[in-house]
């Protein structure tokens, strides 16, 4: 493929990864008046939201076939359509029930297309021989504070159904624009390697092809688990940072709101440099020294006396753990394809799932910041088998 169609498809995964985040941030920011136009208890708004983890789950199971069957970029691009036009449906129902349903659908188009974008680029950092995949995430992220800032700023000006309607015109708009490009692309064959070099710099997909034997099979599901510890973190300080700071070490209620934003900021900014750092260090080092660097800023999240401390353990805590999920969706996608993809993208989801109620048992049972230092414990733990996967994917 021309150097030229690889800059354009770059740009246009790159668009898809930016859409995914700002829709989904759009929608997380309009829950509370979801909630109050259902009228749903907190209970019922619980289970009505499991409806986008169970749509998500249950879809990324089956798009890793959908993508060998039809092609990544195909089902990248219908995704695409069905996650724009489902995020206007949750302003139109009136109970729980109506909620939960569309919600299903909401998740299922959430999580396929994210396992079609993310072997579209597994495809792409196999062509390039250059590991671009943090930055795919980073665009992720990005678009994901755009989304919230944007949705704080017209909650008081706009009713959901608006603002939900906008971002559904906004997502067609851009999947117009993105997908025409995506569809005109084929997926780039991988480029064949010039000399051999340690196998942690150099992405593997190019070098081949994908063998589902049991070793391989395996390999995966410990590459999902890397997926899962760190998805974890995300997940439990969504939920819990502000509380903590808020319950824990007595900030004002908008300081404490500060606490997600300097996790995220912090892993846009690792995620943006992560070609980089990986060019320099290797996926190996770069996961060990990211699940590192967030077991310690975790700890001193957790456990710090001051609010300014444990903000600053947040953000330690972003720039750690920015990297090693785009590293292990690349390296499962990189053994077993869009199998692979979907199989890792399935378990870091589940850990994102597991993350918020965990903790919320950890914390009646012990304490809060107790709790909140098994972020810490799955951070280290994915630095250990990512150093122990270096002989096994040195072959």
């Amino acid at each position: 493929m021309p150097g030229d169609d690889l800059i354009r498809l770059r740009i246009a995964l790159t668009a898809f990864f930016a859409l995914d985040g700002f829709i989904f941030a759009g929608w997380v920011v309009r829950i509370p008046a979801i909630k109050a136009q259902t009228g749903a208890s907190a209970s019922a708004l619980g289970l009505a939201l499991l409806g986008v983890s169970a749509g998500a789950v249950i879809t990324m199971t089956l798009t890793g076939r959908l993508c060998r069957r039809f092609g990544s970029h195909p089902v990248t691009v219908a995704c695409g359509v069905l996650l724009s036009l489902s995020v206007a449906l949750p302003p139109l129902t009136h109970s729980a029930p109506a909620l939960g349903a569309v919600l299903l659908v909401f998740g299922a188009a959430y999580g396929g297309i994210n396992v079609a974008f993310n072997s579209a680029a597994v495809d792409l950092v196999a062509a390039l021989r250059r590991p671009i995949m943090p930055s795919f995430h980073g665009a992720f992220s990005l678009g994901g504070m755009v989304g919230a800032g944007l949705g704080g700023l017209v909650a008081g000006s706009l009713s959901p159904t608006r603002h939900l309607f906008g971002l559904t015109v906004t997502g067609l708009l851009v999947t117009a624009i993105a997908g025409r490009a995506l569809l005109r692309l084929d997926p780039p064959a991988p480029t064949p390697a010039p000399a051999p070099a340690p196998a942690d710099r150099i992405p593997r997909e190019g070098l081949a092809p994908h063998r589902l034997d049991s070793r391989t099979r395996t390999l995966v599901i410990v590459f999902g688990l890397i997926a899962l510890c760190t998805a974890y973190g995300e997940g439990a300080l969504a939920d819990w940072g502000a509380l903590h700071l808020e319950q824990d070490l007595d900030a004002h209620p908008g300081v404490a709101a500060a606490g997600y934003s300097c996790f995220a900021l912090a892993m846009t900014i690792g995620r943006l440099s992560g070609t980089t750092l990986l060019e320099r260090l290797g996926r190996t080092r770069t996961v060990v020294a990211g699940g590192g660097t967030a077991a310690v800023g975790m700890l001193l999240g957790a456990l710090a006396p001051s609010v300014w401390a444990a903000l600053l353990g947040f953000a330690i805590t972003g720039l750690g753990l920015a990297n090693i999920f785009p590293v292990a969706v690349e390296r499962a996608g990189a053994l077993a394809g869009p199998s692979g993809v979907a199989t890792a993208s399935t378990l870091g989801y589940g850990g994102m799932l597991l993350g918020p109620p965990a903790i919320g048992f950890m914390a009646d049972w012990f304490s809060l910041p107790a709790a909140l230092t098994s972020v810490a414990v799955l951070a280290a733990v994915a630095a250990v088998i990512g150093f122990g996967t270096r002989r096994a994917t040195a072959n």
